[in-house]
C-alpha cells in the first residue's frame, strides 16, 4: 500500500469523523465542562487558601487543568471506536480498497483536533477569569507542541481501551484515573506540602514534569531538566501506546 494511498484514507476516513463531531457540537462542549468547573472551584473556592508563591493561583493551575481537559476528551475516542467496532463500520472498511490501519489514524487525528479545540476554549475561559503570560509566539508553540505529542500519547491509550472494551462504559472508563492522576502532582499544590510516599509518587509520574515545563514555558522561567523528562514521558507513552494499538487491532480484525 503506498503512502499516497495511506494518506488519501486517512484523510477521508478523518473527515468522516470530524463531520460526526460537528453534527454533534456537544461532545467538545462537555469535554470542556469539567475542567472550567474545576478552574472555578479551585480558583474562587480554594484558591485564596492554597500558597503558591507570587503567581496567581489561575497561572499555578491552568497547565494541570489543560492536561485534564485532554484526559477528559480521549474517553470519547475510545467511545467512537467502540460503536464503530459494534456497528460493523470496521468490517466494511476490511472489504474496501482502503489501507487498514487509516481507520485508527482518522480516530486518532479527529481526537488531536476536537481536543485541541476544547483546550482553546479552556484556555479563553482562563484568559476570562485573570490568566495572564507574558510568554511569546515561541513560547505558546513550545506548549501547543508539549500538548499535542500528550493528546496524541494518551489517544493511542484510548484506542486500545476502545479495541479491547465489552461495554461501552468500559470503552470510556479507563480515563477515569487519567483525569484525577493530576490531582496528586504539582498541578494544584506544591508537591513539598505533601507526605513523603505520596511526594515520591508525585515527583516521578509523567504529568508533574509535564506541568511545571508549561508553567516555566507560561512563566518566561527556565524549564531547566523537566521538559526533557516530560518529552521522554510523552514519546514513551506514545510508542508504547502506538505499538499496543496496532496489535489489538490486528488480532481483532483478523
Amino acid at each position: 500500500m503506498s503512502t499516497t494511498h495511506f494518506v488519501a484514507d486517512t484523510s477521508a476516513l478523518t473527515r468522516r469523523s470530524l463531520r460526526h463531531i460537528l453534527r454533534s457540537p456537544d461532545t467538545i462542549i462537555t469535554t470542556a465542562v469539567t475542567p472550567v468547573a474545576l478552574m472555578l472551584i479551585f480558583v474562587y473556592v480554594f484558591g485564596g487558601a492554597i500558597e503558591v508563591g507570587s503567581a496567581s493561583y489561575i497561572n499555578y493551575m491552568l497547565p494541570g487543568i489543560l492536561l485534564i481537559t485532554v484526559a477528559s476528551g480521549i474517553a470519547y475516542t475510545a467511545y467512537r471506536l467502540f460503536m464503530d467496532l459494534q456497528g460493523g463500520i470496521f468490517e466494511r472498511f476490511q472489504s474496501m480498497p482502503i489501507a487498514r490501519s487509516s481507520a485508527l489514524w482518522a480516530h486518532v487525528l479527529t481526537s488531536l483536533v476536537a481536543n485541541l479545540v476544547s483546550l482553546a476554549v479552556v484556555v479563553g475561559v482562563a484568559l476570562l477569569m485573570g490568566f495572564r503570560t507574558g510568554a511569546g509566539l515561541l513560547g505558546w508553540l513550545a506548549v501547543l507542541g508539549i500538548l499535542t505529542l500528550f493528546t496524541l500519547a494518551l489517544t493511542w491509550v484510548a484506542t486500545i481501551a476502545g479495541l479491547s472494551a465489552k461495554t461501552v462504559d468500559g470503552a470510556s472508563a479507563f480515563s477515569y484515573p487519567l483525569i484525577f492522576l493530576p490531582f496528586i502532582s504539582s498541578a494544584f499544590v506544591p508537591t513539598d506540602t505533601m507526605p513523603a510516599p505520596v511526594e515520591w509518587f508525585a515527583e516521578n509520574q509523567p504529568v508533574t514534569s509535564i506541568v511545571n515545563t508549561i508553567r516555566d514555558i507560561f512563566a518566561q522561567q527556565p524549564v531547566g531538566t523537566d521538559i526533557w523528562i516530560a518529552l521522554a514521558w510523552c514519546v514513551g507513552i506514545l510508542v508504547a501506546g502506538y505499538a499496543f494499538a496496532m496489535l489489538t487491532y490486528r488480532r481483532r480484525t483478523a
